[in-house]
């Protein structure tokens, strides 16, 4: 240690050149450094989820989800297996261990799968991990002053603005919703079709037997050759129009087969109104009651969260300016809350860096010994940087907190050196002399000192769990910051010491700060040791029997601006009614925050980007409510909205706090208190939770419980007699079929329209719920009611 110190204060120039490489590699370090808010957490759930037609829950358990779960739990590091299942769908959750890596699980229990993927009537089979990170970063909605339709929109969006963003770096991918596409709809009924002859299917092989480019092989002329194509494509309601569809005699009805002179041609504007309409929309997407376009705006992986959203920013101001009349809402932005939490961290670092320095310099009294100790904190934590880089580490709220927690240590070390140097100084050593030898008596001590604090720090890496996953990144950095200020203490203050002092022949003493009294009152405390042990003692006791009364959190609640809304209906209804519902929960948001500057965001239906997409649909929807300052508080308008929403039959609200992350962060959102009821028998589990629910619903502490177990969508069935059918050549499917086409209508192939691809749809009017049994079923020349 002797001789290192000796270097240390022989070669000043040499170890400045080491402290400056070290902080412009920290520089660099620190500009690579990516800014998230919290670690990347490696969370052990991986999702199954799968799409069955519109099977009901039971047939889906039976057939697959049992099937799933059992290869599922089968799987190494598995620690439990859960599932949900609603109509049609169903997702199972596989959660392993935390110390399990989470890219083989995803391997394994694809391979796992694969079988799975081919049974019969399985429509879709997808594996996913949760990730927060897959989440978007910015939310947009986007309108126009005078444009309503959401075609027109949807084609700038999709075109433009989409690939403006997607170039940009960082930005993955960008989807919309809200959007509506246009496409050519043929409306016909059922009495022009019987009158001549025809079917849907007729109407649909004759369309598509007309609308078709193809190549006709090549011919050679004077040594080229030349590609021969057909190009018959229909572009307008006109060439619809007039497609011939069959013929007629001129007294009777009938349709021929093939082109006779004495027929007279049936086109299809005699049958069939053609016409341009907007399909109708998988969601709806309104901000302030207008009806927009929601952007939303995914990042790639590992890269910065803040960089990313400040690029998205950037780019649609300037958007705005080049389209004059669209507006760019950004409704939420983790970019935001990011900053903000880092920046609070930052200050707090800062201060607290501050406040050391200024205590330190009102005990010791002495600006050059201050200022040699002040610059040991700044050099500790760019060193810092370096050692979080190559570790893999980002600059998020845990390890800024753990460089604002070693602040205050980082300065230890080198008053302890400093402190012992000067008091070989008083005995008359030279200044080098004092700096070698003080630095070299303390330096075994202050290396022990260092390396007991990481001890305490440092085994937290090897936690495993949720607490291991958060905390790991902090102790990594509060160590590395122990071991550069232990740098500084060893090599740089000497150095410092010698180079600011070693020129003055004498120090001028200063009288350092004493706290009179202090020595009397710890010889009164020793004469009444007895008294001090028993006062300790009950505060001890106290202290057990008050912590139940202390409230748990795993991560303290944060304060916002910003909450979200889950609307849930029955189901059964269609998006409309849903819309007209989320229209009347807007306008009494309104009410309540009694703010002109409120902003609302509401999504209904399907695709909001929530990880529980899965189970979103015509029933349900989210309202977005920002909160600006100056109004009613948050607090109070979600208190009113619960209450004059609540008793209202069939509504179910669920309500977050969107700037507290950490659950989503941890995949462990959702209710404080969750009761589960397990069972073999489902009607007996519904009987148990509803029992329970109306008890939980008469403790005060409780409120928005929620159970779910759901009735199912109202559903018309229909029984098909096998033998009644297959007397007239009828088979199940044959039927069920020619039902979908009636209901549902068919598609036509496709048509250039604009510069793009839009679908041709066929369709009858709606029928009614009790008009079911009238539909007409067709074998051969046979027809029969439904």
């Amino acid at each position: 240690m002797n001789k290192l110190i000796k270097f240390a204060v022989d070669y000043p120039v040499t170890i400045l050149m080491v402290v400056l490489g070290i902080l412009l590699l920290g520089k660099i370090s620190y500009d690579q450094l990516s800014v998230d808010l919290l670690p990347d957490l490696n969370n052990p759930r991986l999702f199954v989820e799968i799409k069955a037609g519109e099977r009901p829950p039971e047939e889906i358990e039976k057939q697959y989800v049992q099937d799933i779960e059992s290869r599922a739990i089968r799987q190494r590091d598995v620690v439990s297996v859960a599932s949900v299942i609603k109509v049609g769908s169903a997702r199972i959750t596989v959660e392993y261990a935390w110390n399990k890596d989470m890219d083989e699980a995803f391997l394994d229990l694809q391979k796992e799968m694969n079988g799975m993927s081919q049974k019969e009537g399985l429509t879709e089979l997808r594996i996913s991990q949760h990730d927060p990170n897959t989440d978007p970063v910015v939310l947009v909605a986007m309108s126009h002053e005078s444009i309503t339709d959401m075609a027109e929109l949807r084609k700038v969006a999709d075109t433009y603005i989409k690939n403006e963003l997607t170039r940009l770096e960082g930005i993955a991918d960008v989807t919309l919703s809200g959007d509506e596409v246009s496409q050519l709809v043929i409306f016909t009924d059922n009495y022009k079709l019987d009158a001549f002859g025809l079917s849907l299917d007729d109407i649909a092989n004759r369309i598509q037997e007309n609308n078709q480019a193809i190549s006709g092989g090549r011919v050679t002329e004077l040594g080229l050759q030349y590609i021969v194509k057909s190009r018959n494509l229909m572009n307008t309601e006109e060439d619809f129009g007039k497609l011939i569809i069959g013929y007629r005699d001129p007294d009777v009805t009938g349709v021929a087969t093939s082109f006779e002179t004495d027929k007279a041609p049936i086109y299809l504007s005699e049958i069939a109104e053609i016409t341009f309409e907007n399909a109708e929309p998988e969601n709806i997407v309104r901000v302030n009651g207008k009806r927009s376009i929601g952007l939303s705006v995914y990042k790639e992986m590992r890269y910065n969260t803040v960089k990313a959203v400040d690029n998205v920013v950037a780019e649609l101001q300037t958007i705005e300016r080049f389209l004059p009349g669209y507006r760019f809402d950004v409704i939420s932005n983790q970019g935001t809350f990011i900053k903000s939490a880092i920046d609070e961290v930052k200050d707090s670092a800062i201060m607290g860096v501050i406040l050391a320095v200024v205590v330190l310099f009102l005990f010791l009294r002495r600006i050059g010994t201050t200022l040699i100790i002040s610059l040991a904190i700044p050099i500790s934590i760019v060193a810092t940087f370096n050692l979080m880089y190559f570790n893999g580490l980002t600059l998020n709220i845990m390890t800024l907190g753990g460089l604002a927690l070693g602040a205050g240590m980082l300065i230890d070390n080198a008053i302890v050196v400093i402190e012992n140097i000067f008091r070989n100084k008083e005995k008359c050593l030279s200044v080098k002399e004092a700096a070698i030898v003080g630095a070299s008596e303390v330096g075994g001590a202050v290396t022990a000192s260092t390396l007991t604090t990481i001890v305490v720090f440092l085994p937290i890496v090897y936690l495993h769990g949720a607490t291991g996953e958060m905390f790991k990144d902090q102790a990594w950095t509060v160590s590395f910051s122990l071991l550069s200020s232990l740098f500084v203490a060893i090599l740089v203050i000497p150095m410092l010491y010698n180079y600011f002092f070693g020129k003055k022949k004498s120090i001028k003493p200063v009288k350092s700060v004493e706290i009179k009294g202090y020595g009397n009152f710890l010889r009164r405390v020793i004469k009444a040791r007895w008294l001090v042990i028993l006062l300790s003692i009950i505060l001890i006791v106290a202290t057990v029997f008050i912590t139940p009364f202390i409230g748990t959190e795993f991560m303290p609640k944060t304060e916002g601006n910003t909450f979200t809304v889950n609307v849930k209906m029955p189901e059964g209804p269609r998006l409309e009614k849903t819309d007209a519902t989320v229209q009347n929960l807007e306008n009494i948001i309104y009410e309540l925050a009694q703010n002109p500057d409120l902003t609302i965001y509401s999504h209904t239906g399907p695709g909001s980007g929530s990880s529980d997409d899965i189970f979103e649909g015509e029933n349900t929807a989210m309202i977005k409510v920002i909160v600006p300052s100056g109004g009613r508080s948050q607090e109070a308008i979600i208190a009113d909205l619960l209450e004059n929403t609540e008793g209202i039959d069939g509504l179910e609200l669920t309500i977050e706090n969107d700037d507290n992350s950490m659950s989503a962060m941890l995949g462990t959102e959702g209710a404080p208190v969750v009761v589960e009821i397990k069972g073999e028998e489902l009607d007996q589990i519904a009987d148990i939770t509803e029992q329970v629910r109306i008890r939980m619903e008469n403790i005060s502490e409780l409120y928005n419980v929620i159970s779910s177990v759901e009735n199912g969508a109202p559903e018309m069935t229909v029984t098909i007699d096998r033998n009644l059918a297959s007397m007239y050549s009828l088979g199940v499917s044959s039927v069920i079929n020619q039902i979908s086409r009636e209901l549902s209508g068919t598609t036509a192939g496709q048509m250039d329209y604009r510069g793009e691809m839009r679908d041709i749809v066929l369709k009858v009017p709606e029928i009614g719920l009790y008009d079911l049994g009238a539909i007409v079923i067709k074998s051969g020349d046979q027809q029969f009611l439904l």
